[in-house]
């Protein structure tokens, strides 16, 4: 009775069938670890610059299977090279943004020179002239740097310089 019990098992297990579930489950792991294999290439081609390192990578995942590809996630580079450049470069424009400066017209918020009397867009008188050689004085100067002319002082107060953004207006419906 055990020997019959037995017997189908060990009749599956003989059979062609399993041979082909076997082969197709070898097949299936080869695919994997290969199209895995690929995967570290591909990664690590985007994370990491340097070649010597992406062929090193490459051969960790293809020489351990399954482990290797564990063991480059572990140790990969948090993020790709061009979120990196991205990112620099977005620091790089913010940092000449800040060096230039941008100065705003008070009362319309339009983009004005530091060397601007009036603005261009609403004519509002930003900054008092010189006498002498018409230069643009700031309010708190005493004599004029460019050709010594004393300042006179003046009954109308200019507005102020604003080195923020304009705002955004919203749409009336």
């Amino acid at each position: 009775m055990i020997a019959s019990t037995f017997g189908g098992v060990h009749d599956f297990f003989s059979s062609g069938t399993w041979h082909v579930v076997v082969n197709l489950l070898i097949f299936f792991a080869i695919v994997l670890w290969l199209s895995v294999a690929y995967w570290v290439y591909k990664d690590a081609k985007r994370r990491i610059d340097d070649p010597v390192l992406v062929a090193v990578s490459v051969a960790v995942g293809l020489v351990l299977p399954y482990v290797g590809a564990l063991v480059y996630m572990l140790f990969r580079p948090p993020e790709y090279l061009e979120d990196v450049r991205e990112r620099e470069l977005e620091i790089k424009a913010m940092e000449e943004r800040l060096s230039r400066r941008d100065l705003y017209c008070p009362v319309c918020r339009a983009e004005v020179g530091a060397d601007f009397l009036v603005c261009p867009v609403c004519t509002t008188k930003l900054k008092q002239a010189c006498v002498n050689c018409k230069a643009p004085l700031e309010a708190l100067w005493q004599v004029c740097p460019y050709c010594e002319t004393a300042v006179e002082p003046t009954a109308v107060e200019f507005p102020s310089f604003e080195a923020r953004p304009p705002r955004r207006r919203r749409r009336s419906e």
